[in-house]
């Protein structure tokens, strides 16, 4: 896996040529990759709300408490699990209409490759900042959309007007989940499950 994540930012067409080639199931595929990328950021806004804490103006930071955060990371764990596998789902559906015919196991793969830096980014999370925040999120979704139209003719072996066509379609399946998970954040917030703080 280490190998894919540091191939992606250094070579990414060589690395998406070499991941092609690889027949991964859909069990190996979360054990070694999604379970192991989706934990970063989960994992870092847990410590960093919990321990470090985020400052408005001159106040005393503001942290969250360790069970609410546990709660909230987990939920965003589970959460960043089933968009990959999601998002893998809409990709092996619509690849029928460019002429590819991928294995859902490979266009799970092919979501969490092109996910890598999101997940990468989540370390921003340890220090929860807003303008940190900002500049780390704006970088990881650039990248991500960069490997998402670079690599897809590549991986899924269509043309790059194909490919650009395919891209742009994941790209708003992408932004409908994003708004449909934020929108179940909300109505859970207001069901009673937001955050809580420390006095």
């Amino acid at each position: 896996m280490i190998n894919h994540v540091w191939g992606l930012f250094t070579h990414p067409e060589r690395e998406w040529q070499q991941i092609r080639t690889e027949d991964e199931s859909i069990r190996h595929i979360y054990l070694t990759h999604t379970l192991l990328l989706a934990v970063i950021p989960p994992l870092c806004a847990y410590i960093g709300t919990t321990q470090v804490g985020w400052t408005i103006g001159e106040r005393a930071p503001v942290m969250l408490t360790q069970a609410s955060a546990l709660g909230m990371a987990m939920m965003s764990y589970l959460t960043l699990l089933a968009g990959v596998a999601i998002m893998g789902g809409f990709i092996h559906w619509m690849a029928r209409t460019y002429d590819a015919d991928p294995s859902l196991a490979r266009c799970i793969a092919f979501a969490t490759y092109t996910a890598t830096p999101l997940f990468i980014g989540g370390v921003a999370a340890l220090y929860p900042h807003l303008w940190l925040g900002l500049i780390v999120g704006t970088a990881a979704i650039s990248y991500t959309v960069y490997l998402l139209y670079s690599g897809l003719p590549t991986f899924m072996d269509v043309s790059a007007e194909e490919g650009f066509m395919f891209s742009s379609s994941i790209l708003s399946v992408g932004l409908v989940v994003l708004v449909a998970i934020m929108a179940f954040t909300v109505v859970l917030w207001g069901l009673g499950a937001g955050p809580q703080y420390t006095t």
